[in-house]
């Protein structure tokens, strides 16, 4: 039985009990931490734990916890991450991995010299739609990719950024681009690899209150001559995302739908029912994943903790994602086109690199210590949606 300690009791903290509580024959709670005792002591009675409740997490490092969920704000996943994999607990962090490519180096060293599980929250990966989609992309069918289309489409309230370390770049590490689009970039990375170069632009629209941005749009040039556009945002009303891969042969999305064409004698394009069809039925037979989202992905490192199997999206995949955003912030903010990868002595590679480079939109006037305990959104299901 391994004993589960969450670091953090805000609202995201809830998506990782209820992930541990499906598993009760393989794992328990036994400690939650968070700056505020009474809001770890809320989940407590919540849940009905029988776990013990400590405001520094320091005092859970010699109590022998085999896994430890992060759910603390960016700027403090590093060393939490780093103390718990240095003193025997494997870690689930939550995204973003890390403020910096440099954090996210340490956390990785460490969880290598200590033989530890290092795995960082990307549950969209573990959603049908995505992983289906995966699947199709990976069978070749739609043909070699031209061109993919991210939409990681949000919207949040301009109080949204009155949690006092929401909205600042030395607290929350970025907008929408590193908190929000982080599962869409995890998701284009895992399955259209690493872009060689990249153009961005962002901008702060609707919230003033923050100095980070609230919309950006990054180009992204691939080494075979593809190209992607991403799009990451708060300002979206209706929140619809997408993920669209326009292949040689078909396009291919999450939400699913499937289009392709062949050519007529002059060049202009007739429907390839065919192929159509023969794409979508591999789609429909791919069986449901037995879990989904964080209940999903706790899963499979818990299996990876009982049999030496490697996770899913370890350390290395948090790194890739976080070396993408940080070279959108680079582009956004010198106007300059970013080649990957960024080198160690490259100024967004450090935290203080990033502060002292990046562009400051707003400066927080006010703030707020904590909202009421609500439900947040953790991400799309990708389901069609009727219109």
């Amino acid at each position: 039985m391994l004993k589960i300690a969450i670091i953090g009791a805000g609202a995201i903290s809830s998506s990782h009990i209820e992930g541990y509580l499906r598993f009760k024959d393989r794992c328990e709670v036994v400690a939650l931490c968070d700056l505020y005792p009474e809001k770890a002591e809320a989940r407590k009675e919540q849940y009905g734990l029988e776990a013990k409740v400590v405001r520094d997490y320091k005092e859970l490092l010699g109590d022998g916890i085999d896994l430890v969920s992060v759910c603390m704000p960016p700027y403090s996943h590093a060393p939490a991450t780093i103390d718990f994999l240095n003193a025997g607990s494997h870690v689930l962090v939550e995204k973003p991995m890390a403020s910096s490519l440099e954090e996210c180096d340490a956390m990785i060293e460490a969880a290598r010299m200590n033989g530890k599980v290092l795995s960082v929250v990307a549950q969209n990966r573990f959603r049908n739609p995505i992983m289906k989609l995966k699947k199709v992309l990976d069978s070749g069918m739609a043909g070699p990719i031209l061109h993919a289309q991210v939409d990681s489409f949000w919207w949040r309230g301009h109080c949204y950024y009155d949690l006092w370390w929401r909205g600042t770049w030395e607290k929350e590490g970025g907008g929408p681009t590193l908190n929000h689009a982080v599962h869409h970039i995890d998701a284009l990375l895992w399955m259209l690899g690493r872009p060689s170069e990249v153009q961005a632009f962002m901008s702060n629209v609707a919230h003033d209150n923050a100095e980070v941005e609230d919309l950006s749009i990054a180009l992204l040039r691939y080494p075979n001559g593809a190209l992607g556009q991403l799009t990451s945002s708060v300002v979206h009303h209706g929140e619809e995302q997408q993920i669209i891969f326009q292949g040689q042969h078909a396009r291919i999305s999450a939400p699913w739908k499937v289009t392709a064409s062949t050519s007529l004698p002059n060049g202009f394009p007739v429907r390839n029912s065919e192929l159509e069809g023969q794409i979508h039925d591999l789609h429909e037979r791919l069986p449901d994943l037995p879990y989904e989202g964080h209940a999903a992905q706790i899963d499979n490192v818990l299996s990876a903790i009982e049999t030496g199997e490697p996770v899913l999206i370890d350390g290395d995949s948090g790194r890739s994602t976080l070396e993408l955003i940080m070279s959108i912030y680079k582009s956004a903010s010198t106007g300059e086109k970013v080649s990957l990868p960024l080198a160690k002595d490259d100024p967004f590679y450090t935290s203080e690199g990033l502060m002292r480079n990046v562009t400051h939109f707003y400066e927080k006037s006010g703030h707020v210590e904590n909202f009421a305990p609500q439900a947040i959104t953790t991400g799309s299901s990708y389901e069609a949606k009727d219109n």
